[in-house]
């Protein structure tokens, strides 16, 4: 749109089009709707209300039926918006997945993200068909839609909630991993005229997560090797070439005919365990873009939905979710896990913790691009399923954790947030940062840290005043502490500093691993 432009959103009936002359005023729209996006983040953390439904409430207040009486129908436009922020969300949670917590999760999350979509797409749909009389093909695109647990919601929910290691690295992964095998159904059920036989199905899901797998972790590797090696000459290049990285692994996956989601949520995986200069920054980035791609994401589908057309969809709505969360969920998770004998408390949590999100509603335009008859209606009951759905499981669910004894008594013990900064002529890296208030590393001497050969503290800041530290200077909560570390023993002087922040001076000695990744 050029500066003295007209910018309009697409219309339909009699709505009244929101009209904006100039640049300058569409920038002022947007602002604004991200200023009071970002101020719901607050109500939201406080009232335990996921942000997802603050952020559909904004774009459904501006749009019709609304104050803004906006009226937006391309559902066409909401999906490439809306496949464009998830790559974003994955990106984002790939980052911060820690790879020694999901590791020994992954096995169990992969078949909860293959056999258990299966028993949640056959389930929802029988329920969908005989309880509320969709035809088939309804039932089935619905099935596949919900089953698919959203990433932005699990990581944002999980992160605020202590819950022991194996629920959140199963949760993570399936939120993560169970993108692709979704995305192929729903396409499949939404292409116009016979459905591919279902062996058909299963070859194509595997062909599709086999190159994804591929090409994610080949991009990661490649990607990380280069940054490690290559001295950018601003930190600021550093978020900005991770998410870059991040999403040519997306796009190479989907060029590759293979499953882009899952490319990108393993290639950020891999980035976010390689220890990158500068790290910090570049999650503190990644976190940013996140948030901007949630609201803008949740913001677009509510202008997207026509509030007035909910109501005759609400009861079906209601008794699908229904159908999903007390029957579907919990047996997915029961045979999924079976081979792995899971305590009952861990798999009642896990069941409650199927969240959905964005995703689903962004599936559920697919069938509406395509012109399958009856999306309309798809669309509107998987939209009220899962505002109704995340308004209850969402707040709730650090109160179940609690009522299963599931809370993790290490959560207080933060992991430290380590900026590395690559010292080219020296061959080294510059290490800094915090101390934080729940760290064990409050009261240990500086020769206590044992930190390898080649890595000394060389400066410590407290209270705004700076000093060279003794061997015998003892550590303080809140200190900024710079490390210098030569290149062989740089990954050894971290995994020390990380060991030390959760087990104290004795973390050798304690049962807490000095490689505390």
């Amino acid at each position: 749109m050029s500066p003295g432009g007209t910018f309009r959103l697409a219309t339909r009936g009699k709505g009244r089009p929101l009209t904006v002359h100039t640049l300058n005023e569409l920038l002022l729209v947007c602002s604004l709707v991200l200023l009071v996006a970002v101020a719901a983040v607050r109500i939201s953390s406080r009232s335990g209300l996921p942000s997802l439904l603050i952020y559909l409430g904004i774009g459904i207040a501006i749009g019709q039926d609304g104050i803004g009486n906006v009226v937006f129908d391309n559902a066409e436009l909401t999906q490439v918006i809306g496949y464009a922020a998830l790559v974003v969300i994955l990106a984002e949670g790939g980052l911060g997945t820690k790879w020694k917590q999901i590791r020994p999760a992954l096995p169990a999350a992969i078949v909860l993200s293959l056999v258990g979509v299966a028993i949640s797409v056959g389930v929802t749909a029988a329920g969908a068909h005989y309880l509320v009389g969709l035809d088939w093909r309804q039932a089935l695109l619905i099935g596949a839609v919900v089953s698919s647990t959203d990433a932005a919601a699990v990581f944002s929910v999980l992160r605020k909630v202590p819950l022991p290691a194996r629920i959140t690295g199963v949760l993570e992964a399936e939120s993560g991993f169970n993108d692709a095998p979704v995305v192929i159904l729903v396409v499949a059920f939404a292409t116009v005229g016979p459905v591919d036989p279902g062996y058909v199905l299963v070859a194509k899901i595997a062909l599709e997560l086999a190159i994804g797998v591929a090409i994610g972790l080949s991009v990661g590797f490649l990607g990380a090797y280069g940054l490690r090696h290559v001295a950018l000459p601003a930190s600021g290049l550093y978020p900005i070439a991770v998410m870059a990285i991040a999403v040519t692994a997306y796009a190479a996956g989907a060029m590759a005919h293979g499953s882009g989601f899952l490319a990108v949520y393993l290639a950020a995986m891999v980035l976010g365990n390689a220890k990158l200069p500068h790290w910090p920054a570049t999650r503190g980035f990644a976190d940013g873009l996140g948030w901007i791609a949630q609201i803008g994401m949740f913001v677009l589908l509510g202008l997207l939905v026509t509030p007035h057309e909910l109501v005759n969809d609400f009861w079906p709505a209601v008794v699908i979710g229904l159908v999903l969360t007390m029957v579907a969920r919990p047996l997915e998770v029961f045979i999924s896990l079976l081979p792995f004998r899971i305590p009952w408390q861990e798999q009642a949590l896990m069941s409650w913790a199927g969240l959905r999100g964005a995703v689903p509603i962004i599936l559920a335009t697919i069938p509406m691009v395509t012109g399958i008859e009856g999306s309309d209606r798809v669309f509107n009951i998987v939209f009220v399923l899962v505002v109704v759905y995340t308004l209850v499981q969402g707040p709730t669910l650090p109160w179940l954790a609690r009522k299963l004894q599931l809370g993790d008594s290490d959560a207080g013990a933060a992991d430290l947030g380590i900026e590395s900064a690559p010292l080219e002529k020296l061959r080294g890296h510059l290490l800094s940062f915090a101390i934080p208030a729940a760290s064990r590393m409050h009261g240990v001497e500086v020769s206590e840290l044992r930190l390898p050969p080649g890595a000394s503290v060389t400066l410590v800041v407290r209270d705004a005043k700076s000093f060279v530290p003794l061997p015998s200077t003892v550590l303080r909560r809140g200190d900024e502490l710079l490390v210098v570390a030569t290149d062989p023993v740089r990954d050894a002087a971290e995994a020390r500093l990380r060991a030390v922040t959760r087990g104290g001076k004795l973390a050798g000695w304690l049962g807490t691993g000095s490689n505390g990744g």
